[in-house]
């Protein structure tokens, strides 16, 4: 399943944006709910409702989800960031707390 298809079975979330923060609370990223990122936001925002936090299987789901885009993500570090984010996830098995406001 291509991204865009993934994206419209996800609910819509609202807020201005969503704050990732590490297990000590110190903010780590956020991901603005606005065009360009508006894709990320309601991939995120549905993962820490599915899991609570955004952890090693969440990350899979979510690069699952990313579909066509993780694989370009893998081959071009850095081209996105909020992938780049997941594949960290997975390496580390680090956990990311996530508020919307």
């Amino acid at each position: 399943m291509k991204f865009a298809d993934a994206l419209k079975t996800l609910p819509e979330f609202s807020g201005e944006k969503l704050v990732l923060t590490d297990a000590a609370g110190a903010e780590v990223a956020t991901i603005a709910n606005a065009p360009g990122s508006a894709g990320s936001f309601r991939v995120y925002a549905y993962l820490a409702r599915q899991y609570g936090a955004i952890n090693a299987e969440a990350a899979a789901e979510g690069l699952a989800i990313f579909a066509e885009h993780t694989e370009d993500a893998s081959g071009h570090p850095g081209k996105h960031p909020n992938i780049d984010r997941l594949i960290g996830l997975m390496a580390s098995g680090d956990t990311l707390n996530v508020r919307i406001i």
